[in-house]
């Protein structure tokens, strides 16, 4: 089949937030960085088509969906956009932490929907996992993963089970430097520090957080505790629920366990 990933359709379906003006900027980081040339910058862009229109999909060989974490939400996306494809056309979720297969239950041709999950930010983050179902044909699968190997990103199979790989083995580096916080041992800024001065990690849970987004991540944290029966080492913080109910989403409100308005530090 020809490569479902040659061209990109930026539709009103979940990414609304990711404006022109923040792909540019990412690429004018690639580019400062050696990682692409001016050339390659332009020809990237020129592949972006953006739209609110739905029934721009209809000629896409493939649909990856990106919208909020919410299982309902993306069942009713999926119904939305199934008719509006060919049944060639494969259709995949971003869901960092939802049941692939619950999302596709409520479609009619299950055998083309997995879950294609990337990391913030795309263009940076080398690493995606591909979630097939019980039912997703094994030959669009390998097909997926040559494509996106193609880009040049590492690409890892995982079973639908709660979080995957990353977001399961990632639940712990943020729930125990909450408890940290709770217990009074340290506040944000320092428990940051220690896992970057001594751990070795380029960034800290609480910037880390900030930066994929509290929403975000309380949902992923709570789909994992859910989907584990609940396990309570995965139990969602109180502050986490407390950030996300306030809007403090980190650095795309301007504020969340750290300040990052304009006035901040002035």
């Amino acid at each position: 089949m020809e490569n479902p990933l040659k061209q990109f359709l930026y539709a009103g379906i979940g990414l609304a937030s990711l404006t022109t003006e923040k792909v540019q900027g990412t690429l004018d980081e690639l580019v400062e960085k050696g990682k692409i040339n001016k050339e390659q910058f332009k020809s990237i862009l020129a592949r972006i088509h953006w739209t609110a229109n739905m029934d721009e999909i209809s000629n896409s060989n493939m649909v990856i969906e990106a919208i909020v974490e919410n299982l309902e939400a993306k069942q009713d996306l999926f119904l939305q956009m199934e008719p509006m494809v060919s049944d060639e056309c494969i259709l995949a979720t971003n869901t960092s932490s939802l049941s692939v297969e619950k999302i596709a239950s409520v479609c009619k041709l299950k055998n083309r929907i997995m879950g294609i999950h990337f990391f913030n930010p795309v263009p940076l983050m080398k690493l995606v996992e591909i979630i097939p179902t019980e039912e997703t044909n094994g030959k669009l699968l390998l097909e997926v993963k040559s494509s996106l190997e193609s880009w040049g990103k590492s690409v890892v199979t995982a079973k639908d089970t709660p979080g995957f790989i990353v977001n399961r083995v990632a639940r712990p580096f943020y729930s125990e430097a909450l408890k940290i916080y709770e217990e009074g041992l340290a506040d944000f800024a320092t428990i940051d520090w220690a896992m970057k001065e001594f751990g070795g990690f380029r960034m800290g849970p609480f910037e880390l957080m900030d930066y994929i987004g509290n929403d975000i991540n309380y949902s992923a944290t709570k789909a994992v505790y859910d989907g584990t029966n609940p396990d309570p080492r995965y139990k969602p913080s109180p502050i986490q629920k407390k950030l996300m109910d306030e809007g403090l989403l980190g650095r795309k409100s301007g504020r969340g366990y750290f300040d990052y308005s304009d006035s901040a530090g002035n």
